[in-house]
């Protein structure tokens, strides 16, 4: 991408308890060889990088020639989905400069992050979503936010719990987007197709599977996986949680290929 090396900030949240924290071991033991899985996901990269451009289209047309733009990446990993802003970032020669915010739970995936080489403004955090409002000054989050981008997140934060549930999560996005921010999330949904289901187990059993063993990747992570996303909110079901949480002009799209009707990206306005 032809960027330079600096020295990335990865802060760590004292205090913040996982609401999963075998999830979140999984995902630490996992990290040295999660990006050679998902590079063997011949789509991913491809599926990142689209949804991340449509973030950034939706932006004012009076933001794109002045000030850089504040984002947050928010279940960052090792930086796929960073990555994937920039790459959209200079594919539109209009846009300046972005000011990110990446935040994961997992110290492991931040650790791979690091190591990796960043332009000035990518800042990564070690924290929860559940606790961005909270911590929103502590983590540069206040002000108003142009941009969020969820990639493969909401499923990994429960559906109920208090002061941190999906919808909390969702409403405190909201809140910390300035008037017209833009809320992209890119997600797995097989809720309510049962062709969508049929497809996502066999691919989880025959390749996904067979696949972290071979290249000795966590096991327990990707069976996570698996039934993390039969358990994931229908589409139907989620674009409701955004309207509830306060979001306007939802939009949602799936992709080509086998994955048409499991993986879907979701853009939504703060009004």
């Amino acid at each position: 991408m032809g960027v330079t090396d600096t020295s990335t900030d990865v802060r760590t949240a004292d205090g913040i308890g996982s609401p999963a924290p075998r999830v979140t071991a999984d995902f630490d033991r996992a990290a040295k060889r999660y990006d050679l899985m998902v590079a063997l996901n011949p789509g991913y990269h491809r599926h990142l990088r689209s949804a991340a451009a449509a973030l950034l289209d939706q932006l004012p047309s009076g933001l794109r020639r002045t000030r850089s733009r504040r984002l947050l990446d928010l279940g960052c990993g090792s930086g796929a989905s960073t990555d994937a802003l920039l790459v959209a970032a200079e594919t539109d020669g209009a846009l300046p400069a972005l000011d990110i915010v990446a935040l994961d739970a997992s110290a492991g995936m931040l650790a791979e992050a690091a190591e990796k080489e960043w332009p000035a403004g990518i800042r990564f955090v070690h924290g929860l979503a559940e606790e961005i409002w909270q911590r929103r000054t502590e983590w540069g989050l206040a002000g108003g936010l142009d941009g969020v981008f969820a990639a493969y997140l909401f499923r990994n934060v429960p559906e109920h719990q208090v002061n941190g549930g999906r919808d909390d999560v969702l409403r405190a996005v909201r809140d910390v987007l300035r008037p017209g921010g833009v809320l992209v999330t890119q997600e797995y949904s097989v809720a309510g197709s049962d062709a969508a289901r049929v497809v996502w187990t066999v691919i989880c059993r025959l390749v996904v599977m067979p696949l972290s063993r071979l290249t000795r990747t966590d096991v327990e992570l990707y069976d996570y996986l698996w039934h993390s996303v039969l358990r994931f909110d229908s589409v139907e079901r989620f674009s409701d949680r955004l309207w509830r949480a306060g979001f306007v002009d939802i939009e949602v799209r799936t992709v080509r290929g086998w994955q048409q009707g499991i993986l879907h990206t979701f853009r939504a306005k703060a009004p």
